[in-house]
């Protein structure tokens, strides 16, 4: 029989997109508040892989990734996904923009092995964590590469410019890994 192990370290991870460079900005303060510093800030991407969010969002949205240092305990996500809700929701009723949802948070955490997503969508590659949250492995590490998941991959998730800030993520958390390792 099997024994019960404890997850492998992993960090925080938030993407954070919207039109309005404001919106960026105040979802980082909030984060911050929460969560402590952020440890790697992604450049800012060009978000136009889809026009699935433009009704809601607008166009010319730009998106970019927030990572924490802070020993992310992995059974939390549900928790994180329900909190970046209520701030999206928060932002949307203070920032008085015209878009009905000016900004998108979505919450996962990155580990040697794989990038995990958040969502409040059940789907066949999903699995129920709690609260009416799901997580989905998006990106898994292989061969010293990420690789996307399935078809089901977002098309963003699959840009090698995401791939790199990832990769460079990982390598620090490698590193840690290995300092704590030798202690």
């Amino acid at each position: 029989m099997g024994q019960p192990t404890a997850p492998n370290p992993a960090l925080l991870l938030v993407a954070v997109f919207s039109r309005h460079e404001a919106a960026i900005d105040w979802a980082r303060r909030r984060a911050e508040e929460t969560w402590g510093a952020v440890k790697f800030e992604s450049p800012r991407f060009i978000f136009d892989d889809t026009d699935y969010y433009q009704p809601t969002m607008g166009s010319e949205i730009q998106k970019r990734f927030f990572v924490f240092d802070n020993d992310f305990q992995q059974d939390s996500l549900a928790e994180v996904k329900l909190l970046t809700n209520r701030w999206e929701e928060e932002y949307a009723e203070e920032a008085g923009h015209d878009e009905s949802r000016p900004l998108n948070l979505d919450p996962g955490y990155l580990c040697l092995g794989k990038l995990v997503l958040a969502s409040t969508k059940d789907h066949a590659h999903r699995i129920y964590l709690s609260g009416g949250i799901y997580g989905e492995v998006t990106l898994h590490y292989r061969s010293k590469r990420w690789q996307p998941a399935g078809d089901w991959t977002f098309a963003d998730y699959r840009r090698e410019d995401y791939h790199e800030f990832f990769t460079d993520c990982r390598a620090y958390l490698h590193e840690k890994i290995r300092k704590e390792a030798a202690r």
